[in-house]
């Protein structure tokens, strides 16, 4: 795998009193600088590979392009060692950058909002909210069997998690739970940008990335549920809990929160009417209380 795994010597201890040395393979972490017309725009700590999906859907959660057209070229410097610093140049080189995109300092691995100047610079990010009746005929019909499939998919998927235990992983799934691309990175926050940057560089005219969900392995913090309206996501799913302002946000936003996400049960933080009772899967019913989906 490259760059993306290295090997280290380690010292296994034992309960009982034993240890043994052993080499262990480690997820490698390295800064990635972005630039934007040349000019510095944030250091993010990441694990290599994806660099470009990563940098198409960071600089789409920030505002800074809207489809793949706006970015007229993006290429690693040659005026570095490493493959560490990427510049893109946007096909309106006049357009100033969003205030929302200002960075202060480094974004460390699990950290997605380190340096932003005020939480309403990331406010002033996001879309409009979207229609808060959702669950609509036009819709594709997510169940919560569908989302445990989609969570099976997202495990198989996980290649570096199976040799390090150190990566998180995102993936967009169809409403048949079919995976369109599965990534791994050190931050939570960079899995996620490497799947929307996947869909940003492959969409075609006219595409609509609403009828898609996002799966993540981390918990549903503030910026995944950014990151995800900001794609114009309605769905996001997460084995781990949200935050409050996740919540917040994602009942602002029209955006369906789904947290605790396991094979038997989940729990609907904010737009439960999006998701359906399973239909041809036994007596299976949900629930709505409290805010809680709970499948039976």
């Amino acid at each position: 795998m490259g760059r993306i795994t290295t090997r280290h010597k380690a010292v296994r201890f034992d309960m009982a009193g034993e240890s043994r040395g052993r080499i262990d393979t480690v997820a490698v972490e390295e800064p990635l600088e972005i630039r934007v017309g040349g000019e510095q725009l944030t250091v993010t700590m990441r694990t290599p590979g994806h660099d470009m999906e990563l940098v198409h859907g960071f600089l789409l959660a920030e505002g800074v392009i809207r489809h793949r057209d706006d970015v007229l070229l993006a290429r690693y410097c040659s005026d570095t060692e490493t493959l560490n610093v990427v510049d893109v140049t946007l096909r309106d080189a006049t357009r100033p950058l969003p205030v929302s995109a200002q960075r202060s300092l480094v974004m460390h691995g699990g950290c997605g909002l380190c340096g932003k100047t005020t939480i309403d610079a990331v406010l002033a990010a996001t879309p409009p909210a979207a229609d808060a009746q959702a669950g609509d005929a036009t819709e594709p019909a997510w169940t919560p069997q569908i989302l445990a499939r989609c969570a099976a998919g997202l495990r198989e998927g996980q290649a570096v998690f199976e040799r390090t235990g150190g990566v998180h992983a995102a993936g967009l799934f169809n409403a048949s739970a079919r995976a369109l691309v599965v990534r791994e990175d050190i931050g939570r926050h960079n899995a996620v940008d490497k799947a929307i940057g996947w869909s940003v560089m492959h969409e075609e005219p006219g595409a609509d990335r609403s009828a898609l969900g996002l799966i993540v392995t981390s918990r549903a913090s503030f910026e995944i549920v950014q990151k995800a309206a900001m794609a114009g996501i309605r769905l996001l799913a997460c084995v781990s809990a949200p935050s409050s302002l996740a919540i917040e946000a994602a009942q602002e936003l029209g955006l369906t929160l789904v947290g605790f996400l396991r094979e038997d049960r989940m729990t609907a933080f904010a737009h439960p009417q999006r998701l359906q009772a399973g239909k041809g899967h036994g007596q299976a019913q949900a629930r709505v209380a409290e805010g809680r989906m709970v499948t039976n």
